[in-house]
């Protein structure tokens, strides 16, 4: 089997396993809590329903009303600000879901806006990522230069190490900046940004959704959203170092495979005589040696006169030469006629 379809069949397997062992983990930390808190709101719905006298139909209208109100609490969403950061949100996959198009026209351009603006964003990100490289590269061989080291050259290694450690740095700059701002912990403010850069977005953590923030606080927009698009060209820069280490491997394995599949055609050259051939200058399938050495008039390593082959002993006295033979042979021949 190939090395790539192992290496693809192993992946397979681990991502499996790897899902399996988090489903596992979920289960266990998560279950009794959501339990709880279903029994405690159903307890409170209960005790709401009938202190009040509220009926089934009325109590579901209020949820719907409240479920309903909660976007609107940042104040507006669909103008300019709360719109371009909308239209961030979607051309980065991050997909809150804080607040979604309605009307039929703007989910139509939605789709067809996603359509042209994901793959846009990708490249966009990719080619940032690979000029963050390039300059890491230049940086770490400039260091290791000053430091006098072997090698100067930055590796995979380092270029992952680089990249890792600004988006670290990023990320805990900006869950300082959001803790603040948004009267989080310092937890749950480094939970969104983990969150939103990896691309996740589960949308229980939304930025810019308190006290009209969209409209009264630009500045702080304009950091959001920069967090949001350079984040995202960090984590493109390391994910891109990934991919590229996983498709050299993929192309080392194919240059290898070639090589091998090249040097056996050319190491099996057969040369057939009869049932025999040679494979690597030895000779091989001739099940019946003392038959084809009796069928054999003439050795096909001319080992007459003393010379040796490889598979055959001396064949005659070094001092015999078959041509005299043959020529006094003829000659006593016409002699007697």
């Amino acid at each position: 089997m190939k090395r790539q379809n192992v290496r693809t069949l192993s992946l397979v397997v681990c991502t499996f396993t790897y899902l399996l062992i988090g489903a596992a983990v979920f289960d266990s930390l998560e279950s009794e809590t959501e339990s709880k808190r279903w029994d405690f709101l159903q307890a409170i719905r209960s005790s709401f329903v009938k202190k009040y006298n509220i009926s089934d139909e009325d109590y579901k209208m209020m949820e719907i009303v409240i479920i309903e109100n909660k976007p609107y609490k940042a104040g507006p969403q669909w103008k300019f600000a709360g719109a371009f950061y909308f239209a961030t949100v979607v051309l980065a996959m991050i997909g809150y879901g804080h607040s979604t198009p309605v009307t039929i026209g703007g989910k139509a351009f939605c789709m067809a806006y996603a359509m042209v603006g994901i793959p846009l964003g990708l490249v966009m990100f990719q080619s940032i990522g690979e000029r963050l490289n390039k300059f890491a590269s230049v940086v770490i061989r400039r260091a290791k230069r000053y430091m006098h080291c072997n090698q100067t050259e930055a590796t995979e290694m380092n270029l992952m190490l680089a990249t890792g450690m600004l988006s670290s740095i990023i990320i805990t700059t900006g869950a300082a900046v959001f803790s603040r701002y948004e009267g989080w912990s310092y937890f749950d403010s480094f939970y969104y940004c983990f969150v939103t850069l990896t691309t996740i977005g589960f949308g229980d953590y939304v930025a810019l959704q308190n006290d009209h923030a969209l409209i009264n606080k630009p500045g702080y927009v304009a950091l959001s959203l920069v967090f949001i698009l350079f984040g995202l060209a960090v984590v493109a820069a390391s994910i891109n170092l990934l991919v590229l280490r996983f498709m050299t491997m993929n192309a080392e394995d194919t240059r290898r495979e070639e090589v091998e599949a090249q040097n056996k055609v050319t190491n099996q050259s057969m040369t057939f005589n009869g049932e025999s051939f040679y494979v690597n200058g030895k000779l091989m399938g001739n099940p019946n040696c003392q038959e084809f050495e009796e069928q054999t008039s003439v050795c096909s390593c001319t080992c007459l006169g003393g010379t040796r082959c490889a598979n055959h002993e001396t064949f005659m006295d070094p001092d015999y030469h078959p041509n005299d033979i043959i020529t006094s042979t003829l000659s006593l021949k016409r002699a007697s006629v």
